[in-house]
């Protein structure tokens, strides 16, 4: 038997979860009591701002959908025939 030659070694199996799993559920548990807190004390400011959402979209999908204008149908190669 060689001194690398660990076959009777068994490394337990860790139970239940580790300490960042469970920090994370509770943070998360937290944030959420939080948000429903938020919610309901500033319901009428919330609510207020979801009427200009839709005016915020418009640019915001203009600009992100659209990507840069130079590339729309093969614009820098014109004999290219797959830009047809």
């Amino acid at each position: 038997m060689s001194v690398q030659d660990h076959s009777g070694y068994r490394e337990r199996p860790q139970e239940g979860l580790s300490l960042k799993a469970k920090a994370g559920l509770v943070l998360m548990g937290f944030m959420v009591i939080a948000g429903a807190l938020l919610f309901t004390e500033h319901r009428t400011h919330v609510l207020g701002l979801l009427v200009w959402l839709p005016l915020l979209a418009c640019p915001l999908m203009h600009f992100f959908m659209h990507g840069r204008h130079g590339r729309h149908h093969g614009g820098d190669r014109p004999n290219d025939p797959r830009s047809v």
